[in-house]
């Protein structure tokens, strides 16, 4: 019967090894499990920058003064909010998509070449789609 890595249950010391096979079941659950966290992490921090929204929304609305550097400030805040979500949403994108690539067996492996991306890389970033070099040839692109 073949192991199901979403449904793993991994020892807590669990990480892995450069020696065990590249996205083997164990791997992909502890990646699984990190992405699974992250996106319930950024889930949280959306509801929370909405709910902080509304309610500042419903303080200005009551608040009935029409003070222009208050007005000024509200609205630098509102737009700082509103960068803060956007962030978080295409952070959330980002993650389904890595979901959906552990799903169909290609998470692990770059986008642009199909390489494996290293044990070591996705370690360090969980969320890399890239190798490391892929990573800085298209930096060096964009300077």
């Amino acid at each position: 019967m073949t192991k199901n890595y979403k449904t793993l249950k991994l020892d807590p010391k669990y990480t892995p090894k450069k020696n065990e096979e590249y996205m083997s079941v164990e791997q992909k659950a502890y990646f699984y499990n990190i992405l699974i966290s992250r996106r319930k992490e950024v889930i949280a921090a959306i509801e929370k920058g909405m709910s902080e929204i509304s309610t500042n929304i419903n303080i200005d609305s009551l608040d009935g003064t029409n003070n222009e550097g208050d007005d000024a400030s509200a609205t630098e805040q509102a737009n700082s909010q509103m960068k803060f979500l956007d962030r978080n949403k295409n952070l959330l994108v980002k993650i389904d998509s890595l979901l959906e690539r552990l799903e169909k067996g290609k998470y692990g492996y770059s986008v642009i070449s199909g390489e494996e991306i290293g044990l070591k890389r996705l370690l360090a970033r969980p969320l890399a789609t890239m190798t490391l070099e892929e990573t800085e040839e298209i930096e060096s692109k964009e300077r």
